[in-house]
Order: structure tokens, then C-alpha cells, then sequence
């Protein structure tokens, strides 16, 4: 390489902005961040003395504690929580541009959400549930940031403070969404062993056996498909209403992880019945625990493969335009 090319890419990439200069430079472009951090400031510390009126299992006023005790119990299945407000900052980050075009206002309109914070958390520590308090709080800290910016920063907002829904846990709730999914696993398994793999398998409720009593397994909660169904929707959702504007694309999208992330655990619980089948219960409980490996990349797979079809149809539909358009002007210039 040349002395004049090295030069041309050093001078090249010292006039790409670093991360630490671009974020400074947005921050000093944010009107009143002053106002905001105040009131924000005001905000948490309201959920930080009353936030938890329960004293049964987290002995603190704080609801973020609450909420990281609750992200960090056994199972794990609210695990992910602790990064919706990582990816909600990230997206936020990636609309930058777009935002700071927004005429920047304050708005009393936004004390509509910060009423209707307050009052759900009136509710919420009145009757201890305090899913609804992490419910109140960012519905009001999404009024606060209408309030110091405007109503088009609302408008701009509205998807990646829809994300902040996957950071209430479940907990016990979730028996709603993972008892139907351990039966239609476990019923679904069950069916394609006995008719195309010619495996005679017995289910009990969510116990699968043999007859012969070689193996037998429980579909428990952890093994529904609630985690994989939780991160293929988050990501489906975040591809959706980035990579589309149509609403039956973004519809389809995240509609088709429920079927996938069922029949991806199918998958891996039939793969399960094979192993034990041939080689013993040990070596079905070894599938069990490596098969995610293999489910979530086919989902994932899936998914990215829904996005580049139909991002490939919205690509063709506008190649298709195109000679259309050069006919006319053809045809514009004979006459």
C-alpha cells in the first residue's frame, strides 16, 4: 500500500466521529435535558421508597429491586427483562436522526400519561400488584418525555416504549401462557413419535413414556416454550416495525413465531423420545439439555428467513414498477 493511500484512509477515518463525540454531540442538540433528568429524578424516587407494597417474599419499598429479584429467580424465565431497557436505548439511538428533525416543545398533553401513571400505580400498591407498578412507571416516564419534548417526540417514541411490555415479569401469571404450551408440546411430540417415527409413547398429562417403562419424562413449564416464544416475538417485533411499513408484514411476522417456537420445541422433545428410544433415558436427558442449541438457531433461521422474503417481495413489487414507468416515457418521446 502506498504512502498516499495510507494517508487517504488515515485522513478518511479521522473525520468518521467517534461513538463517545456523536453521543455528545446529540445530547447537546436535546433541549432541556435539565427539565428531564428533574423530573425523572422525581420519578424513580417515588418508585424507589413506595414502589413495593408487598413484603412477602422482597423485603423492600423499592420496585426495582422487586423487578431485579424477579429477574434473577430460578427458571429464569423473566431473565430477559434486564435487557428491554438496553434495547429500547439502542433503538432510540438508531432513530436519532429522524428525532432531532422534531420540532421540540414542551407539551401539557403528556401529563395525560403521567396522570394515568400515577394512578395505575395507586392502584397497583393498593392491591399489590406490582406488575402493574412497573406498568405505571413507564407508562409516566413515557409522559415525561412528552412533556419536556413535545407531542411528535410521542408520536416518534411509540415503538421502542411498546418494548418496555417485555420487561414485566410473569412470574406465577405465566402458568396462563405456559400450561397450553406444555400441553400442545406435549400432545404434538406425542403424535408425530407414534405416527412417523414409529415410537410407541404413552402420555400422561405432560408425562411422556414408554410402555415398557425404559424412559419416561415430564414437559415441565421451563421445557414449554415460553422462553424461546418470549425472544423469537421481542425479536420478530423489533425486525417488524424496523424493517416494515406495511401492518400485514409486520402482522405476519410476528404472528408466524407462536407456530414456529412450538414446533421448534416439538422438535426438540421428539429428538428427546429418538435418543431415549435408542440409547436410554441418560441419553435423552443429554439431547434435552444441548437440543436448544440446534432450536433456537432453525427458529432463528426461520425468522431472518420470513424478514429477507418478504423484504425480497417488497423489492421485487418495486422492480416490476420500473420498466413500466420507462415504457411511458418511451412512449412519450416517439409521439
Amino acid at each position: 500500500m502506498s504512502e498516499t493511500e495510507t494517508k487517504a484512509q488515515d485522513t478518511e477515518c479521522s473525520q468518521q466521529p467517534s461513538l463517545m463525540k456523536e453521543l455528545s454531540d446529540v445530547l447537546r442538540q436535546l433541549p432541556d435535558k435539565g427539565l428531564f433528568l428533574s423530573l425523572l429524578g422525581v420519578w424513580v424516587v417515588i418508585f424507589t421508597f413506595l414502589g413495593n407494597s408487598t413484603k412477602g417474599y422482597v423485603m423492600s419499598d423499592s420496585l426495582f429491586v422487586w423487578m431485579n429479584t424477579a429477574y434473577s429467580s430460578e427458571g429464569g424465565d423473566d431473565a430477559h427483562g434486564k435487557l428491554i431497557p438496553i434495547v429500547v436505548l439502542v433503538l432510540l439511538w438508531w432513530k436519532r436522526d429522524e428525532l432531532l428533525k422534531i420540532r421540540f416543545q414542551n407539551w401539557w398533553g403528556g401529563l395525560v400519561f403521567l396522570l394515568v401513571g400515577c394512578l395505575l400505580h395507586v392502584v397497583a400498591f393498593g392491591t399489590q400488584i406490582v406488575q402493574l407498578s412497573i406498568v405505571a412507571f413507564f407508562c409516566g416516564l413515557y409522559g415525561l418525555t412528552g412533556l419536556v419534548w413535545g407531542r411528535e417526540w410521542l408520536l416518534k417514541t411509540v415503538f421502542p416504549f411498546v418494548l418496555f411490555a417485555f420487561a414485566v415479569p410473569l412470574g406465577a401469571n405465566g402458568d396462563v401462557v405456559t400450561f397450553p404450551l406444555r400441553m400442545m408440546v406435549t400432545v404434538l411430540s406425542v403424535w408425530f413419535s407414534n405416527s412417523f417415527m414409529g415410537i410407541e409413547v404413552v402420555r400422561d398429562g405432560s408425562r411422556i413414556f414408554d410402555p415398557s417403562g425404559d424412559f419416561q419424562y415430564d414437559v415441565a413449564p421451563a421445557c414449554s416454550g415460553i422462553r424461546s416464544l418470549t425472544a423469537l416475538f421481542l425479536l420478530a417485533t423489533i425486525l417488524a416495525m424496523t424493517s416494515f411499513k406495511s401492518y400485514w408484514k409486520r402482522f405476519v411476522m410476528m404472528g408466524l413465531t407462536v407456530p414456529i417456537a412450538i414446533l421448534g420445541n416439538t422438535a426438540r422433545i421428539v429428538a428427546v423420545i429418538i435418543a431415549a428410544e435408542a440409547f436410554g433415558q441418560d441419553a435423552g436427558k443429554l439431547v434435552h439439555d444441548w437440543a436448544w442449541v440446534f432450536t433456537y438457531g432453525t427458529a432463528l433461521g426461520c425468522i431472518f428467513g420470513l424478514s429477507f422474503v418478504l423484504n425480497r417481495k417488497r423489492r421485487s413489487d418495486s422492480t416490476i414498477e420500473l420498466p413500466k414507468a420507462l415504457e411511458t416515457e418511451e412512449e412519450g418521446g416517439a409521439s
